[in-house]
């Protein structure tokens, strides 16, 4: 749902009510509820017409939706996608294709499956870097061999910290614990 429909049915509106009450067109209207992002004027006029600010009418609507309590049937799924990264904590790259290809097989493209992923692309983006940059302190630092493999251990650790918190917040809050403000995905 987009955060301009949202802000309408809250307000208690009709598109055309809208489209009087700020100047713009339904049909720009109907463009933005279903994903184009407002801009300009446009997006000055919305927000007054629906007395919200600017920010508020261009955040992102996936809080509330994260909060829709999915159906048990979502939730298997949600959780068995999120796990689906466990197997493959010492193979980044691998941690995010299995729970991509259930996502895609069952057509799960709900903001939770998005961050479940997302939150695994930002930690194998980020992992190799730390790794990497454990390196180069070793390096400089005469940490010697042991450093590296304390630092390999711990990378998978807060990986299979972050999918083992993630499904315990699943399955109490129907939530996730460790997300992201955004979605990469």
């Amino acid at each position: 749902m987009s955060k301009l429909l949202a802000l309408r049915e809250t307000a208690n509106l009709t598109q055309e009510e809208l489209a009087e009450k700020s100047g713009i067109s339904v049909r720009t209207i109907q463009r933005i509820e279903s994903g184009t992002e407002p801009k300009g004027y446009t997006l000055k006029a919305l927000a007054k017409a629906l007395d919200v600010t600017e920010s508020e009418l261009l955040t992102e609507n996936t809080i509330p939706e994260q909060t829709i309590i999915p159906d048990q049937t979502d939730l298997t799924w949600l959780k068995l996608i999120n796990l689906s990264s466990l197997p493959f904590t010492i193979i980044p790259p691998a941690n995010i294709v299995l729970p991509l290809i259930l996502m895609f097989a069952k057509k799960e493209f709900t903001p939770l499956t998005k961050q479940i992923v997302s939150v695994q692309i930002l930690w194998t983006i980020l992992s190799p870097i730390i790794f990497m940059l454990g390196a180069f302190m070793k390096n400089w630092f005469d940490l010697g061999n042991k450093f590296t493999m304390v630092i390999m251990i711990l990378l998978v650790l807060s990986n299979v910290f972050i999918i083992l918190r993630n499904t315990a917040e699943l399955d109490k809050n129907k939530r996730l614990y460790i997300k992201l403000n955004f979605s990469i995905i």
